[in-house]
């Protein structure tokens, strides 16, 4: 049998990296997509405007692809920007015309810019628009794209990497262990598409979910955001998520969870997806 096919942004390091390659080890060849092809790029990841960061971020889709490849993959390499609408339309479209359609959407990646970390009346509208296209429009935008060739096959799985951000007041100030009003506005704009396409389509085959990955060791999180109150030494691996994310494309089980927020390492404790994992930490 052929193997399922999943698309999968933001896959050039952190959770979508962890999730592509769980998805490669499960059966999955893989469309994957960011901003950085080659390892030593430059690239905006600032988490404030009041400062500029271009140092280059460990990761890229070449060497994701590198290793899904020797996991069994077939791995297409269609890199995109968030909020460049056209490259993430030819991304698609690269994708339809070689696959003619995946069985799997995973809205992994976010804006990585400033603004995330800056105070509400400290944020530029303008700022806060490209946060929203990147995290809540971009997403839609793929579905545009995507989605209707799930829907005239009769199945597919859609699922969005939230953050309690979208749904909660941060414990603290930004600078604290808290966050900006462009993360939580744009991640809560995101985290309305999941629901809604279970509403819509699930009678028509679509799956889809919010998960909730909770605090994860990323290369950014190390790289970047000990200065604003976060220590991500004892977070859960990315492969975590990426098992969640297998078991949700795959089990007959998920159909009975479609449209909810998983909350996502509590559902790999539960159902023991990493065997002998156990947080070091708070999981919410």
């Amino acid at each position: 049998m052929a193997r399922p096919k999943a698309f999968v942004t933001g896959a050039s390091r952190g959770i979508g990296k962890g999730i592509a390659l769980s998805l490669a080890k499960g059966g999955f060849d893989l469309a994957i997509t960011a901003r950085t092809l080659e390892e030593g790029e430059s690239r905006e990841h600032s988490s404030t405007v009041k400062k500029s960061d271009t140092s280059p971020l460990p990761g890229s889709l070449n060497s994701t692809a590198e290793l899904a490849r020797a996991a069994g993959a077939e791995v297409m390499v269609v890199p995109a920007d968030l909020i460049d609408r056209a490259s993430l339309g030819a991304a698609a479209t690269t994708v339809l015309e070689r696959w003619g359609g995946v069985d799997l959407i995973v809205h992994n990646a976010r804006f990585i810019g400033p603004g995330h970390m800056d105070l509400t009346f400290d944020t530029p509208v303008d700022v806060l628009e490209k946060h929203v296209q990147g995290n809540a429009l971009s997403p839609l935008l793929l579905n545009h794209y995507l989605v209707p060739p799930m829907l005239k096959r009769g199945s597919g799985t859609v699922i969005y990497i939230t953050s309690t951000a979208a749904y909660q007041a941060p414990p603290t100030k930004v600078g604290e262990g808290g966050w900006g009003l462009s993360y939580a506005m744009s991640k809560a704009a995101g985290h309305s598409l999941a629901g809604l396409l279970a509403v819509e389509y699930g009678d028509q085959g679509i799956r889809a979910f919010n998960l909730q990955p909770g605090p994860v060791k990323t290369e950014r999180l190390l790289q970047d955001m000990a200065g604003f109150g976060f220590n991500a030494d004892n977070w859960a691996p990315p492969e975590v998520i990426g098992e969640v994310v297998l078991w949700l494309a795959t089990q007959p089980g998920a159909a009975a969870l479609n449209g909810q927020c998983i909350q996502g390492q509590e559902f790999c404790v539960e159902h023991d997806l990493v065997p002998g994992w156990k947080p070091q930490h708070a999981m919410a």
